[in-house]
């Protein structure tokens, strides 16, 4: 692992609250957020960062150039995808661009699927967390 390291929905958050300069990043895609759902930081007085990984022709080329304009690399990021998969490669890339605490969020936003199939049982929806539908 090249990336600072895997954090818990919980431990995510709690970092975001005991650090005012930490910043979320969403990186699943236009339409997750808008169907799936979002976090919502407004209790903390901030919201997450949105910028694709993966956009609907491919991989963001422009993720970390992008990612550069949004968050300066002396701050903790943290990123978070549906799974805890594709946030694996944005923490990476992130590091391999110079961002000193890139972290993962494990179990993503919904997590893998439960016995029923439904992604109900991980993630920071199910784990009680803030989060909104627009």
């Amino acid at each position: 692992m090249s990336y600072a390291g895997d954090l818990s929905p919980q431990q995510a958050f709690d970092l975001l609250k005991e650090r005012p300069d930490a910043v979320l990043v969403d990186v699943r895609t236009q339409a997750e957020w808008a169907q799936i759902g979002t976090p919502d930081l407004s209790e903390l007085g901030r919201e997450a960062v949105f910028l694709e990984w993966n956009t609907a022709y491919g991989p963001n080329a422009d993720f970390v150039p992008s990612l550069q304009a949004e968050v300066t690399d002396d701050v903790p990021v943290i990123f978070l995808c549906r799974s805890g998969v594709r946030s694996v490669a944005a923490a990476n890339a992130a590091t391999a661009a110079g961002f000193k605490e890139a972290y993962n969020v494990l179990e993503g936003f919904e997590g893998n699927p439960g016995p029923t199939g439904a992604r109900d049982v991980e993630g920071w929806k199910a784990r009680g967390l803030p989060w909104t539908r627009s």
